[in-house]
C-alpha cells in the first residue's frame, strides 16, 4: 500500500487551495444534471489502476490484497485475478489485453482475457525497475509507463537499484527507452492524439509533452502546478487529476471543475460505461461512479 507520506499531503493542500478558489458557472459544469457520486464498494484495502476496456467496463486493481477487479457495465463487480503481482496502473488495448505496473516484483506485465501472463520488462540496462507505477499505450502500439520508487513493506530490498525515477517507452519491437528521468516521482500518465500528459507528484506538477511519428518525445512543457496520482482524458481534451478528490484542467491548464470525494485519498479515475460518459473513481478502500456530460477516451 502507499504510504500517505509528504508529497501527497502537499498535492492534498495543493487541490484544497484551487477547490477553494473555484467558483464554477453549473451551467457549464461537465457533471450530468442532478447527478451525485455514487458508491459502488468499499470492500477493499486500496483501490488503484482503473482501465476501461472495449465494452465500457473496468478493471482495478486493490493492491495490498493482490487482486485485479472487474466492475461491469451492469454495476456489478467480479474477481478476475489473485496473485495480480501487487499491481498497480493498469491499461487495456484493443485486443483485451491488459498491460499491467506489477509494482511487486517490479515489472510490466501483459496479462490476457484469460489471464496468460507475459513479462514485458523487468529491468533497464540490467538494473530492476523501481516500481512501475502507471501506464498509457499509445494507437501505435507503444507503451509508456512511469517509474517512481515507494518503499514497499513487502519488498526485501531497501533501495533503489537505480538512481532514476524515469519515464520509459516499450516499443512496439520491445525496445526499452528511458525518454525523461528529470522528476522527483513521476506518476500519473495518460495520453490523447500527439499529446502525453504526465504528472510529477513529488514536485506537484504535471506536464505535457509532444508524441511524435517515431513514438519520441518532445517539447515538454510545464500544463499545470499540480500534481497527480492518477489521470484521465475526455473526448473534449480536459485533464482530470486525483488526489484529494478530482481536478478538472482545460487544454490550457485552467481549472474547470473540482469533484470532491469524501475519502483522505484519491487514487485514479477513468471513464467508463458503453457510452463512455460515467467516471469512474478509485479512492482508498472504495469504488465510486458519477455521471458526466462529456464521454472520456482511453
Amino acid at each position: 500500500m502507499r504510504k500517505f507520506n509528504f508529497f501527497k499531503q502537499a498535492l492534498v493542500l495543493a487541490q484544497l487551495a484551487c477547490a477553494t478558489a473555484f467558483a464554477a458557472d453549473p451551467s457549464a459544469s461537465l457533471l450530468a444534471q442532478d447527478t451525485k457520486l455514487t458508491l459502488v464498494s468499499d470492500q477493499f484495502s486500496f483501490t488503484e489502476g482503473p482501465a476501461v476496456d472495449s465494452a465500457g467496463n473496468v478493471y482495478f486493481t486493490d493492491q495490498p490484497n493482490n487482486k485485479i477487479y472487474l466492475w461491469k457495465t451492469d454495476n456489478s463487480i467480479e474477481l478476475f485475478m489473485d496473485d495480480a503481482g501487487r499491481s498497480n496502473g493498469l491499461f487495456v488495448d484493443d485486443q483485451g489485453n491488459i498491460l499491467a505496473c506489477a509494482d511487486g516484483v517490479n515489472q510490466l506485465w501483459l496479462l490476457t482475457p484469460t489471464k496468460i501472463k507475459t513479462i514485458k520488462a523487468h529491468d533497464a540496462n540490467g538494473k530492476v525497475f523501481n516500481g512501475p507505477n502507471d501506464v498509457w499505450q499509445s494507437d501505435a502500439g507503444d507503451i509508456y509507463f512511469t517509474d517512481p520508487y515507494y518503499q514497499r513493506d513487502y519488498w526485501t530490498r531497501t533501495k533503489p537499484d537505480m538512481q532514476e525515477q524515469g519515464l520509459y517507452r516499450l516499443d512496439k519491437n520491445g525496445e526499452l527507452v528511458l525518454l525523461d528521468a528529470d522528476f522527483k516521482k513521476p506518476n500519473g500518465i495518460v495520453g490523447y492524439k500527439n499529446k502525453l500528459y504526465v504528472a510529477d507528484i513529488g514536485a506537484n506538477k504535471t506536464y505535457v509533452y509532444q508524441i511524435n511519428s517515431d513514438g519520441s518525445l518532445s517539447d515538454k512543457q510545464l500544463f499545470t502546478e499540480l500534481g497527480s496520482d492518477g489521470m484521465t482524458i475526455d473526448q473534449q481534451g480536459n485533464l482530470y487529476l486525483t488526489g484529494k478528490g478530482v481536478t478538472v484542467f482545460n487544454t490550457q491548464g485552467e481549472q474547470i471543475e473540482h469533484i470532491p470525494v469524501d475519502e483522505h485519498w484519491t487514487a485514479n479515475v477513468t471513464f467508463a460505461g458503453k457510452d463512455r460518459k460515467t467516471l469512474f473513481i478509485t479512492a482508498m478502500d472504495s469504488v465510486y461512479t458519477l455521471q458526466m456530460k462529456v464521454a472520456g477516451v482511453k
